[in-house]
C-alpha cells in the first residue's frame, strides 16, 4: 500500500523539496501540505495521512502542540508523526516523544534517511537519529546520577505488570534496536519480539515504541552510563 504523507512546515521552499523527494518513491505520496500546526491536524484527518513530517517551530500552533492534538484524537490513532527540525536539541527530543511523536530527525539528514524514517514510522516502529538518541540519553543523565529519587514512582510501579521477558525486550527497545536486532540478541523470532513489545505498550499505556523509550528511562529501568 502507498504511504500517505502530510508535510507540515511554514517554509514553502522546504515543503516543495520534501514533496519532490517523497513523490519520487513508488511506495509513498504527499497528500497535503500544511504551514502551521492547526492546519496539519485538520489535514491529517481530512486526507487520511499515515505519516506527518512535522516541523517544530511554526507560527500559531507549533509542531509539538499539533503532535499532542494528533496523539490525543482517537480518530487519528493510526497517524504517526516524525518531527523534522533544524533544532536537534535535548529538550525538543524529549518533548517530542512525550507529545506522541514516533521519531525525531534533523533537517540535515540525508534523503535516504528521511525516506527510511517515513517507512519505519508507517510500520509502527520508532526512529531517532543518532544525534537525537545521544541528546535523549544526555537529557536523562542531566536529571541526576541515577538515584531512586530520579525515578518516576508511578511508572516504576507500572513496570511490575511486565513479565521478565517483556522487561528484557523493553531494555532493548530503549537501546534503539529494531525487532530483528532484538530477536537476534535474545535468540527468539521477530514475531515473538513484536508480541512482547505490543504487550508492553498495552500494559504501560504507551502509544508506540518511542514512548516506551521515555518510560524505560523515566521509570529507572534503563540508566544511561557516561562513557
Amino acid at each position: 500500500m502507498t504511504i500517505r504523507v502530510l508535510l507540515a512546515d511554514d517554509q514553502a521552499l522546504l515543503r516543495s523539496a520534501f514533496r519532490v523527494l517523497v513523490d519520487s518513491e513508488p511506495d509513498m505520496e504527499v497528500v497535503a501540505e500544511a504551514s502551521d500546526g492547526a492546519e496539519a491536524v485538520r489535514l491529517a484527518k481530512e486526507e487520511r495521512a499515515d505519516v506527518v513530517l512535522m516541523d517544530i517551530r511554526m507560527p500559531g500552533t507549533d509542531g509539538l502542540a499539533a503532535t499532542r492534538m494528533i496523539s490525543a484524537d482517537p480518530a487519528l490513532a493510526h497517524v504517526r508523526v516524525v518531527i523534522l527540525t533544524t533544532f536537534e536539541v535535548d529538550d525538543y527530543v524529549v518533548q517530542s516523544l512525550r507529545a506522541g511523536a514516533s521519531g525525531f530527525l534533523g533537517k540535515g539528514s540525508e534523503p535516504d534517511e528521511l525516506l527510511a524514517a517515513i517507512r519505519v514510522a508507517a510500520g509502527g516502529e520508532a526512529l531517532l537519529s543518532p544525534a537525537a538518541t545521544k541528546g535523549l540519553i544526555a537529557r536523562f543523565l542531566a536529571q541526576g546520577d541515577g538515584a531512586d529519587d530520579d525515578r518516576d514512582p508511578a511508572r516504576a510501579e507500572r513496570l511490575d505488570a511486565l513479565t521478565g521477558r517483556e522487561r528484557e525486550v523493553l531494555v532493548q527497545v530503549a537501546g534503539g534496536h529494531s525487532n530483528d536486532e532484538i530477536a537476534e540478541r535474545l535468540a527468539v523470532s521477530p514475531l515473538t519480539v513484536k508480541t512482547h513489545v505490543n504487550r508492553a505498550m498495552s500494559k504501560l499505556g504507551a502509544r508506540d515504541r518511542a514512548q516506551l523509550v521515555v518510560i524505560a528511562y523515566e521509570s529507572g529501568l534503563v540508566r544511561p552510563r557516561v562513557e
